[in-house]
């Protein structure tokens, strides 16, 4: 039987340094896009593209965080896991990504650039295995992580998932 340790091993997978969960990149592209033919946001140059698997454990979580880029989500193998998106405009999205299709979860989800993401196992399970894709790719100073108390002011509706997808600020 499959397990999370068995996954980490196999796909040498380590912790994610400012996220949480576990992740390993496989894909870094070689070619750049110059920032001249980029929108302002970008104050580089950028990699094409990038890509990473990423696990989550009951012990861990994908902690609220935003990037200036779209990143697809995609759900490969393990139990259902809860993402809370909350958008530039005070609107939000709960979903849920996993294999059970039929009665409305996702294999594969995009979060749009700017908008606070995280993301949890569903109570109950083991592990759940996912990638993710980025164009314009992922550069490590472009992680912003959502602050418990300025989240919780801006979505009050959503107090008790943002505290468990938030590390406390030290005061």
């Amino acid at each position: 039987m499959i397990t999370a340790d068995k996954i980490k091993s196999l796909l040498n997978l380590k912790p994610h340094p400012v996220e949480g969960g576990y992740f390993a990149e496989t894909y870094r592209s070689h070619e750049y896009i110059p920032k001249d033919e980029l929108p302002d946001t970008y104050d580089s140059d950028r990699l094409l593209a990038t890509a990473i698997y990423y696990l989550l454990t009951p012990d861990t979580f994908s902690t609220m965080h935003r990037l200036p880029t779209d990143e697809i989500f995609h759900f490969y193998l393990g139990d259902p896991v809860e993402m809370l998106q909350l958008l530039p405009d005070g609107s939000d999205r709960t979903i849920t990504l996993g294999p059970d299709i039929l009665n409305g979860m996702h294999l594969q989800v995009t979060v749009g650039k700017g908008v606070w993401q995280g993301s949890r196992l569903l109570p109950g399970g083991k592990f759940a295995l996912l990638g993710t894709t980025m164009s314009p790719g992922y550069e490590p100073r472009d992680f912003e992580s959502g602050q418990r108390d300025v989240l919780v002011d801006s979505y009050p509706q959503f107090r008790d998932l943002i505290t468990a997808l938030t590390i406390p600020t030290a005061r």
